[in-house]
């Protein structure tokens, strides 16, 4: 095989990041069956990413040599589901001790196109390096309007240049507005002077402003605002090729990449048993958790409600999240009152989250609004109630309530005290009022929208993100052919 046929992917080490890398592989793969197809990763990460692979998977998996230990981290710490946020920030600063071995990967490889993570922005120089005409993409597991607002907020600091709780973000139009809540208790903080801020600016100028061009997991029929903001921004070539995900109901695995069984029979048995769009799925993510008082008022308002409900609970901020939790964090006897009167369950560390909203007694998902939860939701025309905690879930959840109308607020963070009575207000509204039902009306139609997308019909007429994929690698392997018969 050439090595003008060869794409390598790469992403960030987390699991929220690998996953979707890994769809777009099996999908340039399956669609390119003429080229070499690899991911990138660290051992640990390679071996969970071989569980999921069938048999007669042609997807290369490859590993680079990584040893957490170097870098003050605690043993076998190759990806930040497992860490908690001191030792993220540390592993984020050491992926960049990758540097060398993916060069050397890249020398004897001598790929045609390289899609990097937006945090793996060093990747661009690493490209420039091995010459050869080799392609850089940048792939953004975000949507692009949280995508722009994140890269806005980290690049400029506009909060900082005003004491007013509103204000405007560099590169969307003037009546764009955040509220200081909606920015990570980090950002906050933040001056671009310390070291994780600065690791940060540098990969988003690096692989946002300096790779060849951009690859967003989005739907250009949902998010045609935030790529066109994108475009103008970076003034790079945006390839939307989303939704990366299951669109057909599917076993889900863990974060161990292996099948959990008990949890899954326990949420689909007790699913059967409701009716039609009654239930609450609850999940936080898999690196995100509330605070003890939070989520005792969450308890409390879910039990005034009566709302049926599935709860994937952690144990809360401060706390160890894979650790065992504990009774006390929530009021005396909620558990086994909720149980007893059949009206919720609570699920540890882990749930079916596919299969859950894809389940016909699923009406809403109360989620922290990372993107992988927003697509899922929405590829399975479910309404959402947002709690943003960190990062671009705040703009996530702007976008899926005044872009896309799918969607209602219930908090923000982790620094406020939740009040019962908006729990009770927001839950019955989105399950049970007029609003809930133009909210699930609506996304009933971004499912459309993003399966639409992927699918291929008989007679070569091609969704929009299929297209994009396509087109992406047809175009990024004819340059890199053109430039190389230059040279």
């Amino acid at each position: 095989m050439a090595a003008r046929d060869h794409v390598v992917l790469f992403p960030f080490l987390a699991q929220g990041h690998i996953i979707p890398f890994l769809s777009l592989a099996n999908l340039i793969q399956e669609r390119h069956r003429s080229f070499t197809v690899t991911l990138l990763s660290t051992p640990l990460n390679i071996a969970k990413l071989q569980l999921l692979l069938p048999a007669a998977s042609r997807l290369r998996l490859h590993s680079l040599p990584f040893d957490g230990s170097h870098h003050s981290l605690p043993p076998n710490s190759e990806n930040t589901d497992s860490l908690c946020p001191a030792d993220i920030v540390r592993l984020q600063l050491a992926s960049q001790s990758l540097e060398p071995h993916f060069e050397h990967f890249l020398q004897v490889a001598r790929p045609a196109v390289i899609i990097a993570d937006v945090f793996l922005g060093w990747t661009v120089l690493s490209a420039r390096k091995i010459g050869g005409g080799v392609r850089h993409a940048t792939l953004t597991t975000c949507g692009a309007y949280g995508t722009m607002a994140f890269t806005s907020m980290w690049l400029h600091f506009p909060h900082k240049s005003t004491g007013d709780d509103e204000f405007h973000v560099p590169g969307f139009p003037p009546n764009f507005r955040l509220d200081r809540t909606q920015i990570s208790r980090y950002l906050r903080s933040a001056d671009g002077s310390e070291p994780l801020a600065a690791f940060v600016r540098r990969q988003i100028r690096l692989s946002l402003l300096e790779s060849d061009s951009i690859l967003c997991n989005t739907v250009e029929e949902i998010e045609s605002f935030g790529l066109r903001l994108l475009r103008e921004n970076t003034k790079l070539a945006v390839w939307p090729v989303g939704p990366l995900l299951p669109l057909e109901a599917k076993e889900s695995y863990n974060r161990a990449g292996k099948k959990s069984g008990i949890n899954l029979e326990t949420c689909i048995q007790w699913l059967s048993r409701r009716s039609q769009g009654s239930l609450l799925y609850i999940c936080f993510g898999s690196q995100n958790t509330i605070s003890a008082s939070q989520m005792t008022a969450l308890a409390v308002g879910l039990e005034l409600t009566q709302t049926p409900f599935i709860w994937v609970i952690r144990p809360p901020l401060g706390f160890d999240m894979n650790g065992e939790f504990k009774d006390e964090w929530l009021p005396e006897g909620f558990e086994a009152r909720m149980r007893d009167r059949d009206q919720g369950i609570l699920v540890r560390s882990w749930a079916p989250q596919l299969e859950i909203l894809t389940h016909e007694s699923t009406g809403a998902f109360l989620t922290h609004c990372g993107w992988n939860s927003v697509l899922e939701s929405l590829s399975r025309g479910k309404p959402m109630v947002a709690w943003p905690l960190a990062a671009e879930q705040f703009y996530n959840a702007k976008m899926m309530i005044e872009e896309l109308g799918v969607c209602a607020e219930i908090a923000r963070g982790v620094e406020r005290e939740l009040e019962v009575d908006r729990i009770v207000t927001v839950i019955g509204m989105v399950m049970e009022g007029e609003e809930g039902k133009e909210m699930r009306r609506k996304a009933a139609e971004c499912k459309e929208l993003l399966r639409d997308a992927m699918r291929e019909e008989e007679g070569g007429r091609k969704g929009s993100s299929i297209k994009s994929v396509d087109n992406f690698i047809l175009t990024a392997v004819s340059a890199t052919r053109t430039e190389k018969e230059v040279i």
